[in-house]
């Protein structure tokens, strides 16, 4: 889907590859630290992909139930599908649901089985976890179908546009209308604090603030209307949702199982900005980028909103950085290029001088860095100021800065936004603002050459320079103030050097649902997602073959 974009910025090509070997080496005592972890939301996905669903008359999900059980009982280091699966090959309940059942009222005694037991366990929820990997598998295979048949947009960027009123049976007619008016990806942004639950909320739901929960139910529900919106409209429309904060990994999980396309999906974003636990957030964060790669989802990071706490220019470099990490993250899980929507943002105060051209040097940069990834261009919110025609000027800038640098997806501006909830109005006039722009100026990433040492040029090249010394930094732990962690990168984070946002990881929410994994340890969900690739079509091989050429 990336669109075919000439290189216009003369960059040095060692200081980039410099660049990606720092990042590496930055990241992967992060990767090691989460390989050696696991948590309440890996294990309860797990059970998601085995087939438990549903939740008591408390709306308490049964696998927080049946995990909480185990982890009393036995502790979490060991996993807990092996004692489960013993516990069903014993006898003490005829399925998982009314394994679960018992579990929450003290009715089921767990342990660690060894020799020919385990064995047996161990095979069973291979096989149960796996009929679940295998229904993520044909839900990537029908969309596959449904592009092919339906096809993808004629234009790129594709058009990003976010519809959430809190009740799900509202939000279905506000996105089918949307993507009527031209909206290629419906985004239903998440209820008020639903990344600080460490559950997931069961059902269809109408009482969301500000969003609408991410429950299975919901993500059914808008995946099927949408589909009818594909074939009313001869073109694939996508949806996306949120895979950040307590329940990553499961979300990411019922992702896969209903369909969706694309996840939010930052390495850091609930670090810095909900202050959940960093350990916590990277050990969620590596398993729910597993499967994402495995149900072919594309995640979108979130960089933009390190220039809601820092500044846009002073801060250009450390969005660079968090790019070049979540690349080496996200293809150490198992992504592909063409699943890499990296952010950027157009957040720079528009009063500056020159700021349009600050604006395309670091888009820009981040599109050369990045040549064959779908990037998401984020639109103003920082500096709008409720002047609904300045902030309506403002998204046709952003609009032409995307298509001067062929970004991937364009999320959709309003004028009123970061103001107040935006009307429906708002919506009809933003999406004719991105269909004029993208009509009268889509083909300028043909004819826009900035000259050779002009200023876009410089400007690329000094941030990327600053992010190469930042990572230096980072790598070899000689720029934060706390050296005192084996992972120079969770000092960075503590001292505050992404978003102004200092995150120890010694704090946090979420701290207590990690566990160290014990030499036993066993999770088939990750087994398979490591070792078994997933079926591979011919539509898919060339769709893939096609967006690296």
């Amino acid at each position: 889907m990336t669109p075919r974009v000439p290189r216009r910025l003369e960059l040095d090509p060692v200081t980039v590859r410099r660049a990606r070997t720092l990042a590496r080496r930055a990241g992967k005592p992060v990767v090691d630290l989460a390989r050696a972890h696991t948590t309440v939301s890996v294990e309860r996905a797990t059970l998601r992909m085995a087939g438990l669903t549903g939740a008591d008359h408390e709306n308490v999900p049964w696998v927080n139930h049946l995990v909480d059980a185990v982890r009393d009982q036995v502790g979490l280091e060991h996993g807990v599908t092996t004692p489960i699966w013993d516990a069903l090959i014993s006898g003490a309940a005829p399925d998982l649901l009314t394994l679960a059942q018992k579990a929450s009222s003290g009715g089921v005694t767990f342990r660690l089985p060894e020799k020919a037991h385990r064995t047996r366990a161990r095979r069973a929820a291979r096989t149960a976890v796996g009929r679940g990997i295998r229904t993520i598998d044909k839900q990537r295979a029908t969309r596959e179908r449904l592009i092919t048949r339906h096809g993808d947009p004629k234009q790129k960027p594709w058009i990003y546009l976010i519809v959430a009123t809190g009740d799900i049976r509202e939000d279905i007619p506000q996105a089918q209308e949307a993507a009527r008016e031209g909206a290629d990806i419906i985004a239903v942004i998440r209820s008020t604090g639903q990344s600080l639950l460490d559950f997931v909320p069961e059902g269809e739901t109408h009482e969301g603030y500000a969003g609408t929960y991410a429950t299975q139910e919901n993500f059914r529900l808008m995946r099927a209307a949408l589909d009818e919106s594909s074939k009313e409209l001869g073109r694939y429309i996508r949806l996306t949702n949120y895979a950040s904060g307590l329940c990553m990994p499961e979300i990411a999980t019922l992702a896969g199982l209903e369909r969706l396309d694309m996840m939010l999906n930052d390495s850091m974003y609930g670090i810095l900005f909900r202050d959940i636990n960093p350990i916590r957030t990277f050990v969620d964060q590596r398993f729910s980028r597993q499967v994402h790669a495995r149900a072919g989802i594309i995640i979108n990071t979130g960089e933009d909103n390190y220039l809601t706490t820092a500044d846009a220019v002073e801060a250009a470099h450390t969005v660079t950085v968090s790019q070049l990490l979540n690349e080496y993250f996200a293809k150490e899980a198992g992504l592909q290029d063409w699943q890499l929507g990296l952010g950027h943002a157009f957040e720079i105060d528009p009063s500056i001088p020159d700021s349009f051209r600050l604006e395309l040097a670091h888009a820009l940069l981040a599109r050369q860095l990045f040549p064959e990834a779908p990037l998401k261009w984020m639109p103003p919110t920082k500096h709008m100021t409720g002047d609904v025609f300045r902030g309506h000027l403002l998204d046709g800038f952003f609009n032409l800065a995307g298509a001067m640098t062929g970004q991937g997806i364009l999320l959709v501006g309003m004028m009123t936004e970061a103001v107040v909830t935006p009307w429906l109005s708002d919506r009809d006039l933003a999406l004719q603002n991105v269909r004029y722009v993208l009509n009268a100026a889509g083909g300028l990433t043909e004819d826009f050459h900035p000259p050779r040492d002009g200023f876009i040029q410089t400007r690329a090249r000094q941030v990327l320079d600053e992010a190469v010394a930042l990572l230096d930094e980072i790598a070899t732990g000689s720029g934060g103030a706390d050296t005192a962690y084996p992972q120079p990168l969770l000092a960075a984070i503590a001292d505050g050097t992404f978003g102004a946002m200092k995150r120890p990881p010694t704090k946090g929410k979420g701290l207590d649902g990690v566990a160290r994994k014990a030499d036993d340890y066993d999770n088939p969900a990750i087994d398979l997602l490591e070792t078994v690739d997933p079926p591979r079509s011919a539509a898919r091989r060339r769709r893939e073959e096609g967006a690296t050429r």
